[in-house]
């Protein structure tokens, strides 16, 4: 049985099937997979550089000029004037002639323009002829109480030699009252058309309108043709002024200055001006009084400051900064610099700045003394010369920081 089922094994190798051999496998070179492997190395490099620097704006620190020497406080403000005055009329009328222009300088009292007078005119020639009137009609009164006199007194001698009754001098009596209280008032009516043509020389007075003090006009604000009212009327159409003067003695410097710092500010403290316009003129000055009261919504309080020079170039209006001055001499020169506000970041109870350096943000804390503006002026933690960023994307000490072009 055993060797019923024993098969040669030559007869087992002829059933195999035969397969064809396996082609070789395709090898790709490694001169394709360097360059691409090398590229995407390099992408993935910029691009983990790139995520970790921030790009920023940035600003120069500026050194303070010597001149804040012994400053307690700096404040910006503009100049105001304290007598200024729209002209108007004091009635309604169409505008005649104008006699001013802008820049000129009038005195109290000089004519500014005209209105028409035609009706004002027609007034005053109909009161005044009707106090002549009443002169008239008083003079004829006087020469009737005259006559009066005179029957009354006949009547008298005639009743005393009992030729006429008494009946004929209680009548002469009577008459000569009468005519009497006819002159006590037409007297009145004459002083009240007396005092008509006052009241209508006044009227055509008033068509005249004249400068109330001594100044420069600012602003001419009328034509001839116009109508002026010393109330708004006709719908917009009606003027309610001739021109604008300003009385340049007057102008003076109007700063709000923090209610956090109003205790380093006291009456005829020295103060440091500067007009915006004419950044190298330093004009002394000092304070007049801080107004008693506060602004709620800017928590600010105002300070009124006196020019200690007068100066043609000083002009209503104009944007000031000014400086306000201890009175007792500094003991050492603290070192200020100035940089825009925006540089100046809250961390806490602390203000701080960031300096670039070798593009890198480097976190320094600072102590602001005040601002100006759009300008904090910083004694401690910055240097002049150094940059500081002033815009940008959140930062923190030694992150990488690329400047913006």
């Amino acid at each position: 049985m055993r060797a019923a089922i024993m098969v040669d094994k030559a007869t087992l190798d002829g059933l195999r099937i035969a397969r064809p051999e396996s082609e070789p496998r395709r090898r790709t070179p490694w001169l394709v997979i360097a360059p691409i492997a090398i590229l995407v190395l390099a992408l993935g490099a910029w691009a983990l550089t790139r995520k970790g620097t921030k790009e920023v704006s940035v600003a120069p620190v500026k050194a303070v000029a010597s001149a804040s020497r012994g400053a307690v406080l700096n404040a910006s403000g503009y100049v105001t004037a304290r007598r200024q005055a729209t002209v108007s009329s004091k009635v309604t009328g169409k505008v005649t002639q104008v006699f001013i222009e802008e820049g000129m300088q009038v005195k109290e009292g000089q004519e500014l323009a005209r209105l028409d007078s035609s009706y004002a005119s027609r007034g005053l020639a109909l009161a005044q002829s009707e106090a002549s009137a009443a002169a008239s009609a008083l003079e004829e009164t006087r020469v009737r109480i005259r006559e009066a006199k005179l029957e009354y007194d006949r009547a008298e001698r005639l009743a005393a030699s009992e030729i006429s009754s008494r009946a004929d001098l209680d009548r002469a009596r009577a008459s000569l009252d009468a005519v009497r209280a006819r002159l006590a008032a037409q007297s009145d009516q004459l002083t009240t058309a007396r005092r008509n043509v006052d009241l209508q020389r006044q009227t055509l007075e008033d068509t005249i309108i004249r400068a109330p003090f001594d100044g420069i006009v600012v602003s001419k604000d009328a034509q001839p043709g116009e109508m002026i009212s010393p109330v708004s009327a006709g719908g917009g159409f009606t003027r309610t002024g001739i021109c604008t003067i300003v009385d340049m003695a007057s102008l003076e410097i109007e700063v709000d200055v923090n209610e956090a710092y109003i205790n380093r500010v006291h009456a005829d403290q020295r103060v440091e001006a500067v007009l915006d316009a004419y950044p190298d003129w330093r004009i002394p000055a000092h304070v007049i009084t801080a107004v008693p009261t506060a602004d709620r919504q800017k928590a600010t309080v105002k300070v009124r400051i006196a020019f200690d020079e007068r100066d043609q170039r000083t002009l209503p209006d104009m944007g000031v900064k000014v400086t306000f001055i201890t009175d007792e001499k500094a003991t050492a020169m603290t070192e200020m610099v100035e940089v825009p506000k925006s540089a100046i970041r809250r961390d806490g109870e602390q203000d701080v700045a960031f300096v670039v350096k070798d593009d890198k943000a480097e976190r320094r804390a600072v102590k602001v003394s005040g601002t100006e503006g759009e300008i904090a002026r910083v004694t401690s933690g910055l240097a002049a010369g150094e940059t500081v960023v002033t815009a940008g994307e959140e930062l923190a000490d030694g992150d990488k920081v690329k400047v913006k072009k």
